[in-house]
């Protein structure tokens, strides 16, 4: 098992009352599952992945990644920890503009101070895995949409983790790039045993998925 969540709860405070967002949410993810998490906007959805990812806290409850109990830990410790261990893939693909593919691929290990010469080595793996080896100095501006979301994917891999994190990443895509990210998604979990939980909208990525979890009423059910 790479990751569990464990009655995990989470409100927030608007200016009326108190949201009570997730209410006791609890499942489990193995080596190389492709979940996807579905719901009605409002749901929750992004907020369990910030917490599944430990960008956020919850309220109660518990997250393991591995052996890790994620949230035993100060936040400094748990930032490189993440750095180090999830990968994380966004709607739209922040990429910085002034640095080129292989620059933006490398950025995780820049963060973690890894030496220029082993980050350049990773980073070319890294983009020949998702197929923009041929790319690597060109910016942002100078590829597709969907090239942009290819670097963006190597750049989560970067690190080798067991556990990638993607929230609608294939929501700014057109059908046929979409298409080609998700097919890339699965390469990735089939060949490198990567588990993806995946935050989506689209219903052809979650047929694909090998499991659907339903976020309704602040807490999931198994879908379709």
């Amino acid at each position: 098992m790479v990751l569990e969540a464990i009655d995990i709860h989470k409100s927030f405070r608007n200016k009326y009352e108190d949201l009570h967002v997730l209410r006791g949410v609890s499942f489990a993810a193995d080596e190389g599952e492709i979940l996807c998490v579905v719901g009605p906007s409002g749901s929750g959805k992004s907020t369990l992945l910030y917490i599944l990812g430990s960008l956020d806290r919850p309220d109660s409850g518990r997250v393991r990644l591995g052996s890790i109990e994620l949230f035993e830990h100060r936040d400094g410790d748990l930032a490189r920890f993440r750095n180090d261990n999830i990968g994380f893939i966004f709607q739209f693909h922040h990429l910085l503009p002034e640095f080129n593919a292989l620059e933006n691929a490398m950025m995780p290990l820049m963060i973690g101070k890894v030496d220029t010469q082993t980050a350049v080595a990773r980073a070319r793996k890294a983009l020949r895995d998702v197929g923009l080896i041929d790319r690597e100095k060109h910016r942002p501006n100078e590829l597709s949409g969907g090239e942009r979301q290819r670097v963006a994917v190597a750049r989560a891999l970067i690190n080798e983790p067991k556990l990638v994190l993607a929230d609608e990443p294939s929501g700014n895509l057109d059908s046929e790039s979409s298409q080609a990210l998700h097919t890339l998604i699965r390469r990735l979990s089939r060949e490198k045993g990567l588990t993806f939980v995946i935050v989506t909208h689209n219903l052809n990525l979650a047929k694909e998925a090998d499991r659907v979890l339903k976020l309704v009423g602040g807490k999931t059910e198994e879908g379709e």
